[in-house]
């Protein structure tokens, strides 16, 4: 068996830029089962539904991943008097774009895992002092293991979700549409995992994603897309947190002069870079997290976002997951989602790599580091440690 690839157009004069795959035998086609990840949103439903064009069997799967409450999700919950929860409301929205488009859809529970393999994971690494990437862990162990091995117990040869991403000639390439591109939650899934996985939409731009839903009467063509934290939505941070972790108030400090400038509310609370929510009196806006220390509960700070404190020009990377053979020497990074490609040195210390930069701001302990070649996303690792001119910052 091999893919062949072929281009097709939408009805009504939608073009798509590249060419999707379509599995032939060496005499008839036999169309292989395809399991899409049905969310409720645009991506997912459109991603069904270029599938069963290209011929595809598919079936769609929606997950249920968090109950607010079994898990006590009950400060800083704004839907707790719905009539409905917001994961039926998505179950009900996807079992309509299911019947629109004529394909079955079934729904499991990972309620246990997500709490197991993710949240508690967000829980240890905030109680560290770190700052979290759960929709990473969630990628790795939920979407891409979890639902994985669910579907091959039901037939799949494939899995598919809408992930702004590519998966071509066994490299994970950036999504089409730069402001959607989702590589970087999905560099800590194996590589071995994504040979069974499609994107769908990773040649589309958001803007056609939703032309096309319109044009079918999709009922998520307008719909929001989801936000805050993977697979429990929107939360009022500081009241959801309190529902597991106990505050424990400290001081603010001005790292340059030691001077109190006033009490956190708990060191999980704020991460590096911060500037809004310090409930400090003066100019706030010239004011930024820049360190914490763990053992004095001490949150250090520092006036002007060109400040020192705030840049390094090195970290180290630990849990490394790379999607490529080769050995790295030079690449880009980001070290948050939504920064700017930096140009980086790559070395190989044991099982950690030291990455080096010119300058870079804000790198914060427990967020990851994905490396880029170009469009190709070269892999990632989590954050372990931030130095600058060859010490290890103390105060992070």
């Amino acid at each position: 068996m091999k893919r062949i690839a072929f281009s097709f157009f939408f009805a009504k004069n939608f073009s798509f830029r590249k060419s999707h795959d379509i599995i032939l035998s060496k005499e008839v086609i036999r169309m292989k089962t395809v399991i899409v990840g049905m969310s409720g949103g645009v991506d997912s439903s459109v991603s069904a539904y270029l599938l069963k064009k290209q011929g595809y069997q598919v079936i769609g799967l929606f997950m249920r991943n968090w109950d607010a409450n079994m898990n006590n999700d009950i400060a800083g919950n704004p839907t707790l008097q719905d009539d409905i929860c917001p994961q039926e409301k998505d179950y009900n929205d996807a079992l309509a774009v299911c019947e629109k488009l004529d394909i079955p859809l079934k729904r499991v529970d990972f309620i246990k895992e997500y709490w197991d393999y993710v949240f508690s994971y967000f829980l240890d690494e905030l109680k560290r002092g770190r700052t979290p990437n759960p929709d990473i862990m969630c990628n790795k162990y939920i979407k891409f293991d979890m639902f994985l091995k669910k579907a091959e117990s039901l037939g799949a040869d494939y899995i598919a979700t809408g992930h702004f991403a590519r998966f071509e000639n066994g490299k994970l390439l950036r999504g089409i549409d730069a402001n959607k591109d989702q590589t970087y939650f999905l560099s800590q899934v194996p590589k071995e995992k994504l040979q069974h996985v499609l994107f769908p939409v990773g040649n589309l731009t958001k803007k056609e994603i939703r032309e096309i839903a319109s044009t079918l009467g999709l009922v998520t063509a307008s719909k929001k897309d989801s936000t805050g934290i993977c697979f429990i939505g929107e939360r009022n941070f500081t009241q959801f947190l309190e529902n597991y972790l106990p505050n424990i108030p400290g001081d603010i400090l001005d790292i340059e002069t030691g001077k109190k400038l006033g009490e956190h509310i708990g060191l999980m609370y704020y991460t590096i870079g911060q500037r809004k929510g310090l409930q400090l009196g003066g100019d706030i806006d010239k004011i930024f997290v820049v360190g914490k220390d763990l053992e004095k509960n001490i949150l250090y700070v520092a006036y002007g976002e060109d400040n020192s404190y705030l840049f390094s020009d090195a970290c180290l990377i630990e849990n490394v997951n790379l999607f490529i053979e080769k050995d790295i020497s030079k690449c880009t990074a980001k070290f948050r989602y939504r920064q700017k490609d930096i140009p980086v040195t790559v070395k190989k210390c044991g099982e950690e790599y030291l990455i080096t930069y010119e300058k870079a701001k804000s790198v914060t302990p427990g967020q990851a580091c994905v490396l880029y070649e170009e469009d190709v996303c070269l892999g990632g690792g989590i954050i372990k440690e931030v130095y600058k001119k060859g010490k290890k910052l103390w105060y992070l």
